[in-house]
């Protein structure tokens, strides 16, 4: 069997500016890795690298442009002249209350965060998202009453606040955005018929004896149980099924 040989990829430095400081980084980094190449060490504002915790919200701007871009660190690709500043936290207020005796109805949404009805639907929270929610779609949905639209519109929001950054009405609009979910999905939404069963199957101890063997294999053998598991292939369509059904309701 031949090697097979991996083209290399020509790669130059360019200058970014980091908090008004320049650097000479390569040009294939990620802003995130462009930082460390510079030799910032990361204690917040950084988590899963993958673009889904929303931790490494940056605002930056671009040579000879007047505009403001805003981006996740670990996904937006330095730029040459780049002029950045990340913002791992935006002071957003956040309403306290008791998931358990709230009402799941837009009122209860309304009493805490009366600032909703101060949006102007200027759209600057949309236009700055990073994951492309229609963020004033959602705000509006929830002005008319409508908390499922409202779950289903922002089930992308991973919570970077840069929306709350750009708000010329001053709220939060995920922080609003997490209570519609939380309220539809926990209090709204149709219980699963099959959720109910498998978790009366848990409590009823179905697992326990395979649980029990788990525990005394040794390193090597769970490894190999989890590499030769049976998993869905990736491009399989909705007829797909696994051999075994154990564990499944």
């Amino acid at each position: 069997m031949e090697t097979a040989v991996v083209p290399e990829v020509a790669t130059k430095t360019i200058p970014i500016f980091v908090m008004g400081k320049k650097y000479e980084v390569p040009d294939t980094l990620t802003i995130m890795k462009a930082l460390e190449y510079a030799g910032y060490q990361y204690i917040r504002g950084c988590g899963c690298r993958g673009g889904i915790c929303g931790a490494c919200a940056t605002v930056y701007r671009k040579a000879g442009d007047y505009k403001i871009y805003t981006g996740l660190a670990c996904q937006t690709v330095v730029e040459p002249e780049m002029y950045l500043a990340q913002i791992p936290f935006y002071p957003a207020n956040r309403a306290s209350y008791d998931f358990e005796e709230i009402e799941a109805t837009p009122e209860s949404i309304f009493k805490l965060y009366p600032e909703l009805f101060r949006c102007v639907a200027c759209n600057a929270c949309s236009k700055v998202c990073p994951m492309d929610v229609e963020v004033l779609d959602y705000v509006s949905a929830l002005k008319r009453g409508d908390i499922k639209a409202a779950c289903e519109i922002s089930f992308d929001c991973i919570q970077c606040g840069l929306c709350t950054s750009r708000c010329m009405g001053e709220m939060a609009q995920y922080h609003i955005a997490q209570l519609a979910r939380r309220l539809y999905g926990g209090k709204l939404a149709p219980k699963a018929e099959h959720l109910q069963k498998m978790c009366d199957d848990i409590e009823g101890g179905a697992f326990d004896d395979e649980l029990a063997k788990v525990k005394t294999l040794g390193v090597d053998d769970m490894k190999k149980i989890y590499t030769e598991r049976e998993m869905e292939p990736a491009m399989s369509d909705e007829s797909w099924k696994p051999a075994s059904s154990v564990g499944l309701v």
